[in-house]
């Protein structure tokens, strides 16, 4: 699908895997908690990405296990392992470019975690924030979006969301946004009928009393 040259009243950025990339990071501390509860990690690890943790813990109806203190304590590993936490090729610059009070992040990972993770990145904090406690329901359900878009004082569908992950994708759809999908930490080819880009490398931004227009882009070559 070719992007639309449209105007946008604001842009909506997850924040993992979409403008920084904290995959390894995660993946060493749920890998040691997979271990410890004797699961599969092959097959568990492809589930944490996109969700809130509570959430991933949840659906797994461990007996004895309390999500919250296990998502809790998942966190704070998480938090002193940013080591090789780092931006998406050219996130940084281009959310540098943008208009304050004109884009958000909006991320399923918990505030205090999402702050040491920019902070890693180098990646200043964004004008607004929207992150796990914010939301009554998380991704793939539509409400941090609806939120994010609600406190910028912008219509949800005058939104362009980035997201990397499939159910970032489905909140997106849900809140009436549309859809950018960034793939710079993609394994194999996401099957979406979203435009979808490597990175941030040759992304602009125009603006106008109209709003926002995305400009000049490098489509992902595997796309």
């Amino acid at each position: 699908m070719t992007l639309s040259t449209r105007a946008y009243a604001a842009f909506l950025f997850d924040m993992d895997g979409t403008i920084l990339t904290s995959i390894a990071s995660a993946e060493r501390s749920w890998t040691a908690w997979a271990i410890a509860h004797g699961l599969d990690v092959a097959a568990f690890l492809p589930t944490i990405h996109g969700v809130q943790s509570v959430e991933t813990i949840r659906r797994l109806n461990l007996p004895g296990v309390d999500p919250v203190a296990e998502a809790a304590a998942i966190t704070a590993a998480e938090m002193e392992d940013v080591g090789d936490v780092t931006p998406i090729a050219g996130a940084d610059a281009f959310l540098a470019s943008l208009p304050p009070r004109r884009w958000a992040i909006v991320t399923s990972a918990p505030r205090e975690l999402a702050k040491v993770r920019l902070a890693a990145a180098g990646i200043p904090l964004p004008p607004l924030l929207i992150s796990a406690e914010d939301a009554v329901n998380g991704k793939p359900a539509p409400d941090c979006f609806l939120l994010a878009a609600e406190r910028l004082g912008v219509a949800p569908k005058d939104c362009l969301v980035f997201e990397d992950a499939p159910a970032g994708i489905a909140a997106a759809e849900a809140a009436g946004c549309d859809v950018v999908v960034v793939t710079a930490t993609h394994g194999h080819p996401l099957d979406t009928r979203h435009p979808k880009f490597q990175d941030y490398t040759g992304m602009a931004i125009s603006e106008s009393m109209d709003g926002i227009t995305l400009q000049a882009i490098v489509p992902d070559p595997r796309r």
